[in-house]
């Protein structure tokens, strides 16, 4: 039978981020092609993590740095490694390529983190997220992980772009695979009248998220509540840690709410999204829950990087001043506000329908799997960095092993 073996950076959590979403939508394709699953970990179950055994998937507790792992991929001998972000395939990869070499490995990105990381250091020195430098130490780990690996998911064509062109990866290692959803044509959705109060949600976890609720109570709510003193901007997210959590002042009507275990329910309620992200990478999970749920966005053109082709409706906006007249208009004017909507959600069901964005992925991995070794013949450079991670990465890890048994 065949397997997929996933070596997640943590357990999937579904509903508190994007990212533990597009696992689990993963996770049901390959079980749908008919292949046992396997996820492991060396992280710990939280409260929001998924119970994968409900979904007949057998977890895991991985080690680093140890050989049981070698153990464990001989006992499995997968058809399919998928690696959970470069992390993973930075530590478990050698193994693989060494203890089944037979097997594709797969990454997927989530989102280029050397990108986020420029971005955010750039804007946190007094830059634009546009002046960031990418040519990093990150980057050239990163890339290298995309160069070892057989097939890498992008889910932005910003990044798939930024790869091809300015990194001169082939496209023949990549495949653009966004966040997407079944169809939502026949859900009912709350109309103007029936919504109130603003919204933003996210992981407090991820810095974008935590920078943004700041940009928020200084620089956008204030302007706001003065020209909308009813209004409430309700904040939704699960690890809020204490600096979020002190910003909550029902005074002002900056409400934080902690986790929504129900994205649809408080979006649904909800007139208008904010998402003023100033720095960040890959596509923002928030804004396609808005839209799949009828929830116009106000938000950055960072926030709408893969999403939004253009200045849609004047409302993306880097201007603070703009960000808030936008976001005003929206929330008072019903014609703006149906249009923003039916624009939405004529994007989602253009661009973000699963049923639509998986064909690419399956067509090129039935490709990669009825030619494996002349796939990796025309990357071979892959195998130059797989050579090369086998001499530093693995006896390193050797070493560490050693000094862990004294």
């Amino acid at each position: 039978m065949k397997k997929l073996f996933v070596i997640g950076r943590t357990y999937p959590e579904p509903t508190t981020t994007a990212a533990g979403g597009r696992m689990m939508q993963l996770l049901e394709f390959f079980r749908n092609e008919d292949y046992e699953l396997h996820f492991g970990s060396t992280a710990s179950l939280t409260e929001y993590s998924a119970k994968l055994c409900e979904f007949s998937i057998t977890t895991h507790e991985l080690q680093l740095n140890d050989p049981s792992f070698d153990q464990l991929l001989k006992e499995l001998d997968p058809t399919i490694v998928l690696f959970d972000r470069f992390i993973s395939e930075e530590h478990f990869g050698w193994r693989v390529a060494e203890q089944c070499p037979k097997a594709i490995r797969i990454l997927d990105t989530e989102d280029l983190h050397f990108l986020r990381d420029a971005r955010e250091k750039a804007v946190k020195s007094g830059n634009s997220a546009d002046k960031a430098n990418l040519y990093t130490d990150l980057s050239k780990r990163e890339l290298a992980s995309i160069f070892r690996s057989d097939l890498s998911l992008i889910i932005s064509e910003f990044e798939m772009e930024l790869l091809i062109r300015t990194f001169n990866v082939p496209e023949g290692l990549l495949c653009y695979l966004p966040i997407a959803f079944p169809s939502e044509t026949k859900q009912t959705l709350p109309g103007f009248d029936e919504r109130t109060n603003f919204i933003t949600i996210g992981n407090f976890q991820h810095a974008p998220n935590l920078d943004g609720i700041h940009y928020l109570a200084t620089e956008i709510w204030p302007s706001i509540r003065r020209q909308l003193p009813a209004a409430e901007l309700h904040i939704y997210g699960a690890y809020a840690p204490k600096q979020v959590s002190e910003l909550h002042d029902a005074a002002s009507g900056f409400i934080v709410k902690g986790w929504a275990p129900h994205v649809s329910e408080v979006m649904k309620n909800s007139r208008v999204c904010l998402a003023p992200l100033r720095f960040g990478a890959g596509l923002k999970g928030k804004i396609l829950d808005a839209l799949r749920f009828g929830t116009p966005v106000v938000t950055t053109v960072i926030g709408a990087e893969g999403i939004f082709e253009k200045p849609d409706l004047g409302m993306i906006n880097d201007d603070p001043s703009e960000f808030i007249n936008a976001a005003v208009g929206l929330y008072t004017s019903e014609e703006k506000w149906s249009k923003a909507q039916k624009h939405g959600i004529a994007i989602l069901d253009s661009r973000f329908l699963w049923s639509k964005a998986v064909i690419p992925f399956h067509e090129k991995l039935n490709q990669i799997q009825s030619s494996l070794d002349s796939h990796r013949k025309s990357h071979y450079l892959g195998q130059v960095f797989q050579h090369q991670t086998l001499q530093s990465t693995k006896y390193l890890s050797k070493w560490i092993e050693q000094k862990n048994k004294l």
